[in-house]
């Protein structure tokens, strides 16, 4: 592993399984190595998958089953910048439509338990306008929205 900072994400028997899933849904992803215990642990027995070794979008994870003593919550999230609707749909719809659930304000959760926020790039351009009463029109809308619609947003923020 190159990276001197690496993500880990810590699973109950499934991070081959997440990390594949990932490597398929988002561009630049890809598995690694996979690492076998050398012997046995309280989570798992000798030559069962220890860890993976992958990105997610550039991102350096790894995939550590460490058992059901741990779960993903909101306090860790990935946020993925999307640069239209068609992607924006695509991998809120790959989380969600895989045994994920939706969430407010772009985020969800993957069936992990993992929580992504997919977040257009116009929705941070209009919460951000200078413009303020323009930009509080856009987070209101943004407020009622699970996934957003960036058609939606660019309306609210035109008044």
């Amino acid at each position: 592993m190159v990276s001197k900072n690496t993500i880990c994400l810590w699973f109950n028997g499934t991070a081959v399984e997440a990390a594949q899933f990932y490597a398929e849904t988002f561009p630049d992803s890809a598995v690694g190595t996979i690492h076998r215990a050398p012997g046995d642990y309280p989570a798992g027995k000798q030559g069962d998958v220890l860890m993976v070794e992958f990105t997610v979008i550039r991102i350096p994870c790894i995939g550590l089953n460490g058992g059901p003593a741990f779960k993903h919550n909101e306090a860790f999230s990935f946020q993925v910048a999307t640069d239209d609707q068609a992607e924006t749909d695509r991998l809120w719809n790959a989380i969600v439509r895989n045994g994920g659930q939706e969430s407010a304000c772009g985020w969800c959760k993957d069936k992990w338990g993992l929580s992504w926020q997919i977040t257009p790039r116009a929705l941070t351009a209009a919460i951000a306008d200078p413009d303020r009463a323009a930009a509080k029109r856009a987070f209101d809308a943004m407020m009622q929205m699970g996934k957003i619609d960036i058609a939606a947003i660019e309306a609210a923020r035109r008044g």
